[in-house]
Parts: C-alpha cells; structure tokens; sequence
C-alpha cells in the first residue's frame, strides 16, 4: 500500500465532483433514494401513489376532450394556486395573511385534492382544529371522493384530465421549486443558500418560483416583488385584501430588504 497525500486526495476528491450544465452549482456527492434504503410502509404508499398517478395521466392523449382537458384546467387553479400556494405555502406554514375560517378551509380542501401534504410537521398548530384533524384522519376518501365524481360526470377522460394530468402536473411543477430554483436562475438576496428566482418557474408555480425572494423573506405574502416578476397568488391576495377578505398582510420593508440585499454589508445595521 501506498501512502495518499494531501494533494492527492484533494485531486480525489475533485474528481468525484460534477458541475450541473449552464450553472455555477457542483455536486460534490449523490444519494441514491431508491436502492439500498429501508422502505416504510408509508414509503410504498407514497410510491404507488406516484405510480399509479402517472400511468393515468399516460391515458391523456387517448382520452382527450376539450371539457377534459378545461376540468384539468381550472382544477390546476384551484388546488394548484389557491389549495398549495395561497393557503398551505403562505397562510398555513408561514402565516403570510389571515382570512376568515370558511375561506380558509375552503381553499385548503382545494389543497388537498392536490394530493401533496399529509403530514403536518410544521403545522402543529393544526392539530387544534377538528375540520384539519378530520381531513387527516379521511384524508385518501377525499380523493377517492373526487375521481368518483368525475367519473360520474364525464367518464374515464374526466379522471384522466381531471386526477391525472392535474395531479402529476401540480407535482412536477412543485419538484421544480425545490430544485430548479435551486440550481438555475439570478439571485437578487444575500440567503447564504443556492435559492434562485427562476422567471418561467414563476409563472407556471403562480409566483413561487421568485424562490431566492422566498428564502430571504419567508413571512411575506408576497414573492414577486418587482412589477415584471409575475406572481398570481399575490394578485389574488390583494382581491381579497380589496373586498376585505384577507388582512394581516406581510410584506418585508425597505429597511429589512436594503439589510438582506447582497450590495449591503452583514454590520450595516445592528438588531
């Protein structure tokens, strides 16, 4: 055997790194999520779900329709925009806004036809309230609910379009919040962290994917903040600020964005 070096396991070190394409962000080590873990139960439920979404959605071409394809639609809006992003992103786990409980649970039963949170870990608050530790206790009827009703409605196509496309799309537009703008796009804040504002994110997330200003600024309701940075969800809230429907608004001040901006200096202003 052969004694390393410094310098030779530096350069070993450097040959297991990866630059991802057309960014600055290198993999310096993988995981493998699939083989050699313990799978839980909840693992396989969780994966057979994925599973079984995604073959639906494969029927898509096949069972296309205009009123198909217009459910799938306006689902997306409502579960995706108004379930995910305006009620369990920025009212439940960050207490952006308030709004009135029949509109809160109405926006987060939209959420969870999106099928995307069950657990609530950063949610305990919920456990308090009977309508959300109904929904957790009955959370699969809710969906299995659904698919029968657009199954009663239109057929095969409706639960096609309707569960499938909308469900598998709603997943992967949020995979590419967590990752996309993780690794492409500018960063306008001083994080310390990879979160990006990624534009094409932004419009197909409703506003989520303005991801950098997000992470420098988790309570505000608000993700796009420049008028060119289109974030519908904030659109929204300031409808129902206007009839009177939300209040308790964060928004980050002038002060605290000049303290997170990256021309500004950590000892600027001291707390």
């Amino acid at each position: 055997m052969t004694n390393s070096t410094p310098s030779d396991f530096r350069s070993e070190n450097q040959s297991d790194q990866r630059k991802i394409p057309f960014s600055e962000v290198v993999i310096t080590r993988t995981r493998n999520h699939f083989f050699g873990r313990k799978w839980k139960t909840a693992d396989i439920q969780v994966a057979s779900w994925f599973i079984f979404v995604h073959l639906l959605a494969l029927f898509a071409p096949f069972a296309f329709t205009w009123e198909a394809f217009w459910i799938a639609s306006v689902g997306c809006l409502l579960t995706g925009m108004l379930g995910i992003t305006l009620s369990y992103h920025r009212l439940l786990s960050h207490h952006s806004l308030k709004l009135p409980k029949w509109l809160e649970y109405s926006f987060v039963y939209f959420g969870v036809l999106a099928a995307q949170y069950q657990e609530r870990k950063n949610v305990e608050d919920l456990k308090n309230q009977m309508f959300y530790v109904f929904i957790h206790k009955t959370y699969m009827w809710h969906l299995f609910g659904c698919g029968a009703l657009l199954y009663a409605c239109g057929g095969f196509s409706y639960v096609v379009w309707g569960m499938g496309v909308r469900i598998v799309w709603l997943y992967h537009i949020t995979f590419c919040v967590n990752s996309v703008c993780h690794i492409w796009g500018n960063q306008t804040w001083n994080t310390s962290d990879l979160s990006k504002n990624n534009w094409w994110v932004g419009i197909l997330a409703f506003g989520e994917g303005w991801h950098n200003n997000h992470h420098a600024f988790e309570y505000s309701a608000r993700h796009g903040f420049e008028w060119w940075q289109i974030d519908v969800t904030w659109y929204i809230i300031k409808f129902l600020e206007a009839i009177g429907l939300a209040t308790n608004i964060k928004v980050p001040t002038n002060l605290q964005k000049f303290k997170k901006s990256i021309f500004s200096s950590d000892d600027t202003f001291n707390d």
